[in-house]
Order: structure tokens, then C-alpha cells, then sequence
């Protein structure tokens, strides 16, 4: 219960700071999952891009536009 009480005092604290990283966060991921419906080839099985991007934070999305765009076209 204390736990949790702390928790929510340190959201609603900190909201100002953790609100830019989470719409941050949903924006790179709605980008890279729609670049990766419109490729038409990647580096590596569409599907595991898809769950690397939805599954790891920040860097996934980032993974992805680094290593997994083919530049083939």
C-alpha cells in the first residue's frame, strides 16, 4: 500500500517530465510500424520487426529504422 502510494506521488509529480517521453514513445512507434506496412522489403521476417518495435521500448522503433529498412526498392 505504501509502495503504491509512493508510485502515484511520483507520477503526479513528475507528469510534466514523463508525459513528453511516453507521446515520444507512441509517435515513434505508430511511424515505425507504418513504415514497415508500406515496405515492401526488409532485413529480416516482417513479423519480428513488428513485435521488436511493439515490445521494445524506444529501441525497437529506433532498431528497426537503423538495421531493418532493405534501402532496395
Amino acid at each position: 500500500m505504501l509502495f503504491t502510494q509512493n508510485v502515484i506521488e511520483f507520477m503526479n509529480e513528475n507528469l510534466a517530465i514523463i508525459a513528453p517521453l511516453i507521446i515520444i514513445q507512441v509517435v515513434l512507434m505508430i511511424t515505425a510500424l507504418v513504415s514497415l506496412i508500406r515496405a515492401e522489403s526488409t532485413k529480416g521476417p516482417k513479423w519480428i520487426w513488428a513485435l521488436i518495435i511493439l515490445f521494445i521500448n524506444t529501441l525497437g522503433p529506433i532498431a528497426y529504422f537503423i538495421f531493418g529498412r532493405s534501402h532496395e526498392s
